[in-house]
């Protein structure tokens, strides 16, 4: 038995089963420009909000990160990997077990102890103590392997958190925005169902003159209704993002913060909007550092299985000494004690031990595609929302023009009417278009904020807000 342990640590000769972890490389292009970025963007900042010209963001985000119901899940499960870390480390170092007790009776050994000194075993008291001491000989980096994945694990654990925080950043700006949008849309269209009902007040009293006609009235009272029941929608909407504010601070619906109550208009950005790269984007986004470190878990997990096909060898030890009452513990008589190695191994019936092997083989091939599917979802996200707001920045500037154009033509149809030189009909139609023009622009400003939120979500930034 003590050659074959020497033979197989000299075989092993600290041997690390398993193939040495290598990072997967993205595809070419990954780590370029993006097409809709313009190629010479700044990086983003970690705390994106900032970029706004709202204060209230900020404050908003650090609640959220302390209070969200969701991100302390994932601290919790942070805290669970990094646990089962330590105790894979532990491992690595020799286990002991110690006990101690007292029994009555009389046993085979009372009677050794007795007869060696001399005396008749008798029924009585005894007295034990004892110890084991074990140790794993790692030659073939099982334990190794082993923490290497549970360290990867514990990084994988973390990005999931921080995955959290970029979604808790993004959803609580996002509810926040989507509640000034909606109040802002709320505003233009009670300010053009005010114009509607000014124009049919007068309608109104030139039908009573004498001077309108009554297809007149009933197309103010038309165009005044149909205004007035996009309010109930809006306000509706705008009680909703504020609810779903008031979750993502860990609130029950009636904790609605008052300044989210209060605003009205929703916040732009105070600069030019900065992008940065593909290679900033994969060392950003949570879920590719995700993917990448439960890739490593999966290498790791090889070496486990292949260190299974060799022998386990370990170096145990005992101490025990057991004495009746009135003989002290620790004699030469009363202690047995044992030292040395010990191998176990499942040879020649290698079958399970070769399929754990190739199952681990195959769940690492499954992490590298899903590392690389990983990297092609972000990049298609963020071509995606760069796209999106791009198109609607470019609808935001024809909504812009169509307004100004349509205030015009209004004022100009006012006039004439005034005049005498434009018929009722034609104010109407100019009015109407003016209305329309205005809740278009309301609702591609919402829109557009909307896009933007989604465009910085896939950007990946916001966990880096706090530890």
């Amino acid at each position: 038995m003590r050659r074959l342990v020497l033979a197989a640590a000299l075989a092993a000769g600290g041997c690390t089963m398993g193939p040495h972890y290598r990072p997967p490389q993205p595809a070419s292009g990954a780590t370029g420009g993006f097409i809709g970025g313009g190629g010479g963007a700044a990086p983003v900042p970690d705390a994106w909000w900032t970029l706004y010209d709202d204060p209230a963001l900020g404050r908003l985000v650090d609640a959220a990160f302390a209070a969200n119901t969701d991100l302390r899940a994932a601290e919790a499960n942070l805290d669970s990997a990094r646990a089962a870390l330590a105790g894979t480390r532990a491992a690595r170092l020799p286990t002991t077990t110690e006990s101690a007790g007292t029994s009555y009776g009389r046993t085979s050994t009372q009677g050794q102890i007795a007869g060696a000194l001399g005396r008749e075993a008798k029924t009585d008291w005894t007295e034990a103590f004892g110890g084991d001491l074990a140790y794993e000989v790692d030659l073939f980096g099982r334990i190794r392997r082993s923490v290497e994945a549970a360290r990867a694990d514990a990084d994988a654990a973390a990005a999931e958190r921080d995955a959290v925080r970029v979604l808790v950043a993004s959803e609580t700006i996002r509810a926040y925005v989507s509640a000034c949008a909606a109040a802002y849309q709320v505003d233009v269209a009670r300010r053009s169902a005010d114009v509607a009902l000014e124009q049919k007040t007068i309608i109104a009293r030139g039908y009573a003159a004498g001077g309108a006609a009554r297809f007149d009235v009933a197309r103010t009272t038309t165009l005044l209704a149909q205004t007035r029941a996009a309010i109930p929608t809006l306000e509706g909407e705008r009680r909703a993002a504020l609810f779903a504010l008031a979750a993502m601070l860990g609130r029950t619906p009636d904790g609605v913060p008052h300044g989210a109550e209060m605003c009205r208009k929703p916040p732009e950005l105070s600069q030019a909007l900065p992008v940065g790269d593909g290679a900033a984007l994969l060392r950003r986004r949570p879920d590719v550092r995700l993917a990448e470190r439960r890739v490593a878990a999966a290498s790791a997990r090889i070496g486990v299985a292949e260190a299974d096909l060799l022998p386990r060898i370990s170096l145990l030890g005992s101490l025990s000494t057991a004495a009746p009452a009135g003989v002290s513990l620790g004699t030469r008589a009363s202690t047995s004690f044992g030292i040395g190695p010990f191998v176990s191994w499942s040879f020649p019936n290698l079958g399970a031990a070769r399929a754990r092997v190739a199952a681990a083989r195959a769940e690492d091939r499954a992490a590298v595609a899903r590392f690389d599917g990983t990297v092609v979802t972000a990049l298609k996200e963020v071509e995606q929302a760069l796209a999106r707001y791009a198109a609607a920045l470019e609808r935001a500037r024809e909504l812009d023009a169509a307004e100004a154009s349509a205030r015009q033509a209004f004022e100009l149809a006012r006039g004439r009417h005034d005049a005498g030189a434009a018929s009722q009909l034609d104010l109407l139609l100019s009015e109407q278009a003016l209305i329309e023009a205005q809740a278009a622009v309301a609702q591609s400003r919402a829109q557009r904020t909307d896009l933007l939120v989604t465009l910085f979500k896939a950007l990946g930034g916001g966990w880096q807000r706090s530890s």
